[in-house]
């Protein structure tokens, strides 16, 4: 009887590990794939958004290194659990970023949070930074300007490009007066944010 119940065990055993790895073995392979190609800088490491817009505002800002592409975001939709929505936006990318005056507010519970930096002697700092938005208005001047770049070339920010295919444009320089930004999400390697402010009320 002994013999019997080892026998009948071991074949369920090997079955089950075989189911196990013909579930798994795909699954990890592509998150291998997606791993390799984020590394290569082939894809954009991205976000959730939350769905609701804000405002940014600076005096000046002046880049090295910019791109411009368009990305489609996801957000959940508010009191439907479950549910998403999704968003086209450009992508705007700055390897290195000198901000003066900067302003950010948002709308939250009927109030309004507004952050702002840069106003003093030293200006905002920033890497790598991404701001995907739907509005954009200044007065910008470029230099070594690339209009009409497939996308997945753009090369001016290292790890950010668009899909293969796609409209892109990208510049050595970029700077903009007057700077205004309706944003859904901002990225950043690093951001400097001196005489840093949080306080409720005002606009930017």
């Amino acid at each position: 009887m002994a013999v019997s119940a080892g026998t009948s065990s071991s074949p369920r055993g090997r079955v089950s590990w075989r189911r196990f790895a013909a579930i798994a073995l795909p699954s990890l392979a592509a998150a291998a794939v997606l791993v390799l190609l984020t590394t290569q800088s082939v894809l954009a490491v991205s976000f959730s958004i939350s769905g609701k817009p804000f405002t940014v505002t600076a005096r000046e800002l002046k880049g090295r290194g910019f791109e411009q592409f368009g990305v489609l975001d996801h957000s959940a939709v508010s009191g439907r659990p479950g549910d998403a929505r999704q968003r086209v936006l450009t992508a705007n990318a700055i390897r290195s970023a000198k901000i003066t005056d900067l302003c950010q507010s948002v709308a939250l519970a009927g109030l309004t949070l507004r952050i702002t930096a840069g106003t003093g002697g030293a200006p905002v700092s920033a890497t790598d930074l991404v701001v995907d938005a739907d509005r954009l208005s200044g007065n910008a001047s470029f230099t070594h300007m690339h209009i009409g770049q497939d996308a997945g070339t753009l090369s001016q920010v290292p790890g950010a490009q668009g899909s293969p295919g796609s409209f892109g444009q990208q510049a050595a320089t970029v700077t903009i007066t007057n700077l205004r930004q309706h944003a859904f999400a901002v990225t950043a390697g690093t951001f400097t944010l001196p005489d840093f402010s949080l306080h409720f009320g005002g606009h930017c």
